[in-house]
């Protein structure tokens, strides 16, 4: 079946990943890899490579040239004001966990986090890790009906205590948006700064963090197309130049004596050790890849996917939907009397592969009510016939578990 879609030519044969008769459905848990990008780590590894910030030799001055020219590609892709905003970390909870350990030494016993009840696991652990050593409090916003982010009882939770507010831009569950322009000039009315897990965002939607409002932004290179191992933490430049260190080592420092070291300014201050030279190279690749498509042709491509696969799925018996009918490239479903893992072992069978589980995010599976769902996420690879393999696989569970269609 050919069915025109907004990024019109089929992408899959971009993706050595996909060879065989497989519908490859778990982007949100991670992308599949575009051969530019495998080519990309490879000459990095390979004829050009060599380490940055270390040596004379001209190519390693050549390296370091192309990697921070591929911080630059960063910024310019999330609309940073600076490169020198841009920190590279392994990846989102990497990026999270040194907000945490860096600017959260500020905060005192009686300040006050505030998530919301969609967070990924890695947004939650952190804040509680720092709430135990510092006696800090964390309150959480409730959802709407549809599982987005209810922004007027947020608003409501806000206090001249709140010192965070620390959301996710697209849920990973639900695909749901945040209106965090919104929430941003609302935090910051109280006095609050503002983090956006961007992860689930940054391959799926514009990204324009001073637009945005927010004051801390990351995501993970493994879900925007590039390699793992890889992510970015974003700060305005005055954040970033207040905090401290969070780990010590080579590259992060001006002089080192047993007396006493004095660090270098961001972004080199929260690099410490020799980086991710390669996956640094995969990720600017990967950035040049979704921008030659455009953002705006990926989005409506995925909405376009979603839109079919909640049309297909909302016919079969038993299927329950969650997330808002607009949900970014991402859709989780449950069948009433059948595990999660159950539906992925299915669908396996039929070359489909989606995600089933908790999805690191066990506190929105209370809110939902169930212990799991299955998820369905799209890519730039994907097309109407994975929506159809899909529907037919539900199908396909529903007959084996004595459930029919509507």
């Amino acid at each position: 079946m050919t069915v025109a879609l907004p990024v019109a030519a089929s992408r899959k044969d971009d993706f050595p990943g996909l060879a065989g008769n497989w519908a490859y459905l778990d982007t949100a848990a991670t992308a599949q890899k575009p051969q530019v990008v495998i080519d990309a780590i490879a000459k990095a590894y390979g004829p050009d490579y060599a380490t940055v910030h270390r040596g004379v030799y001209e190519r390693s001055a050549t390296m370091t040239l192309r990697f921070e020219e591929a911080r630059e590609s960063v910024a310019r892709f999330i609309g940073a004001a600076s490169a020198s905003e841009i920190v590279f970390v392994r990846g989102a909870t990497e990026g999270i966990n040194l907000v945490a350990q860096s600017w959260g030494q500020r905060l005192v016993a009686g300040d006050r986090i505030l998530l919301s009840a969609l967070e990924h696991h890695s947004n939650i652990v952190p804040w509680q890790l720092l709430r135990d050593r510092t006696g800090i409090e964390i309150d959480v916003a409730p959802l709407t009906v549809d599982g987005r982010i209810d922004v007027d009882a947020l608003e409501a939770l806000l206090t001249p205590r709140t010192k965070l507010v620390s959301i996710a831009h697209v849920s990973n569950v639900l695909g749901s948006v945040a209106d965090v322009a919104r929430i941003s000039r609302a935090a910051h009315a109280a006095g609050a700064l503002v983090l956006v897990d961007g992860c689930q965002a940054a391959a799926r939607i514009v990204i324009d963090v001073q637009a945005l409002g927010a004051d801390f932004y990351v995501f993970s290179g493994h879900k925007l197309y590039g390699p793992t191992g890889i992510g970015v933490l974003w700060g305005r430049a005055d954040l970033l130049d207040s905090m401290p260190p969070w780990q010590g080592g080579g590259a992060m420092i001006e002089t080192v004596s047993f007396e006493k070291t004095t660090y270098a300014p961001p972004p080199q201050r929260f690099e410490a050790g020799t980086p991710h030279i390669t996956g640094v190279m995969g990720l600017a690749a990967a950035i040049d890849y979704v921008q030659a498509i455009g953002i705006e042709a990926i989005s409506a491509h995925e909405a376009t996917l979603v839109k079919a696969a909640r049309a297909a799925l909302s016919r079969i018996n038993s299927v329950t939907l969650f997330g808002p009918d607009d949900s970014a490239g991402i859709l989780s479903f449950a069948i009433e009397g059948v595990h999660p893992h159950d539906i992925g072992t299915i669908l396996d069978e039929s070359g489909v592969a989606i995600r089933a589980g908790h999805h690191c995010a066990q506190p929105l599976m209370n809110v939902l009510g169930v212990p799991a769902t299955a998820r369905a996420s799209f890519g730039v690879y994907n097309d109407l016939d994975d929506v159809a393999r899909l529907a037919a696989g539900v199908e396909r569970v529903t007959r084996i578990f004595g459930t029919g269609s509507k």
